[in-house]
């Protein structure tokens, strides 16, 4: 629950602010779409009031996750009492990631093959067919193509925005003091409003969108692991690593470390998908890759106007994008999984307490001014031989 607290705040700001998307498709009067219209006419006191609110709004949000994290935790994060269960993996039937992955993988190959810039003006919007297996756009471009020579642009960079953003919520995550206002601050910034401030600077183009989409997707990762490094601090495993002698360096790069950069990493491979449609959403948006780019944005942005009279091309990058989200959360249970139900912390205290010398009996040492124990009148003499005497 205290890893979880931080991540309700996230998640209520990001879907603030972040569904500038929807609400300009289908013309809700939300906050988002206020900004991108102030930030498209150049109003600019409107546009300073929606930063505004975003702002107190995450602030808001992430001094009450703070708060209630900090219930959560109570005495155990200063007296370092909390004991930490041992992590059970969740399997998924191997059958299920491996299906997905050929399914993908067998579509975007296949698209690979054939040309997306090729025009067939006979073939506009036609419906599949042997010569175009996902039909054709308004142009007469085949779909498949477009589709699979668009993953190398959509997933390429999503998996490299990833990585980034694991990265510096890992770095982050051990200063949470810091990690905290900035995540707090660049959470609150939706990643349209964002791209719309790289694109006026950079200009639009797949990089613009790529760094707008970075700045914005490792606030919940970094909140993710700034809670986890608190819960490890609060712990009674540090005091036994010292008690046994192990340093600082060791102790922070052999178990803090791989005890938060695991689940971090299965964190992000969680929010992959969320990062290609964010970059998808750019492209739609016209703040992303330019036409005649076959990046999935601008394919699902393509296909809007004729959705109704063909709605395969725009179905196929709506669900390219959907195997990608079910193939990422099969991968997340392997990904910096345990590979043994011993947490990670208990194993080198399960391997000295295994030892043979720590095993052997001990007896305690008596002070030489301490009275004896005074023996029972039952109790058997000191060269009595009794079946209940341990040898």
């Amino acid at each position: 629950m205290p890893a979880l607290a931080g991540q309700f705040g996230m998640v209520a700001v990001g879907l603030t602010g972040g569904a500038v998307a929807v609400e300009t498709v289908f013309a809700v009067p939300g906050i988002g779409r206020t900004a991108l219209g102030a930030a498209t006419s150049q109003d600019l006191p409107l546009l300073q009031g929606c930063v505004l609110a975003l702002l107190g709004l995450g602030l808001l949000a992430g001094a009450a996750a703070a708060l209630v994290r900090r219930r959560l935790l109570g005495s155990t994060a200063r007296e370092a009492g909390l004991g930490l269960p041992a992590p059970a993996p969740r399997r998924i039937p191997l059958a299920v990631p491996v299906g997905l992955a050929a399914v993908l993988a067998g579509v975007i190959g296949w698209g690979l093959l054939r040309d997306p810039y090729a025009v067939d003006v006979a073939a506009r919007l036609a419906a599949p067919s042997p010569g175009h297996p996902l039909g054709a756009d308004a142009l007469g471009r085949d779909v498949l193509a477009r589709l699979g020579h668009g993953a190398a642009t959509t997933v390429g960079t999503a998996a490299a925005v990833t990585c980034v953003s694991w990265l510096v919520a890992v770095a982050l995550g051990f200063v949470p003091g810091v990690a905290a206002g900035l995540a707090d601050v660049a959470n609150a910034l939706p990643p349209v409003l964002t791209g719309l401030l790289v694109a006026a600077v950079a200009g639009p183009g797949s990089g613009a969108a790529a760094l707008a989409v970075t700045l914005v997707s490792w606030p919940p990762l970094a909140a993710h692991a700034a809670a986890l490094v608190q819960e490890i601090r609060a712990s009674r495993f540090l005091q036994t690593q010292r008690a046994i002698g192990a340093g600082p360096l060791w102790v922070w790069t052999r178990h803090v470390l791989p005890s938060v950069a695991g689940p971090v990493a299965r964190h992000a491979v969680l929010r992959l998908p969320g990062i290609a449609l964010a970059l998808a959403s750019l492209g739609f948006l016209g703040l992303g890759a330019r036409p005649p780019s076959p990046e999935w944005g601008l394919l699902l942005d393509e296909s809007a106007d004729y959705v109704e009279r063909a709605p395969v091309p725009a179905l196929a990058p709506a669900v390219a994008l959907a195997l990608l989200a079910a193939l990422a959360v099969c991968l997340s249970s392997s990904v910096g999984g345990p590979r043994a139900r011993t947490h990670p912390l208990l194993r080198p205290l399960r391997l000295r307490l295994s030892s043979p010398v720590a095993s052997r009996k001990v007896r305690p040492l008596v002070p030489p001014h301490a009275t004896p124990p005074a023996r029972s009148p039952h109790a058997p003499a000191a060269g009595a031989r009794t079946a209940d005497r341990l040898p």
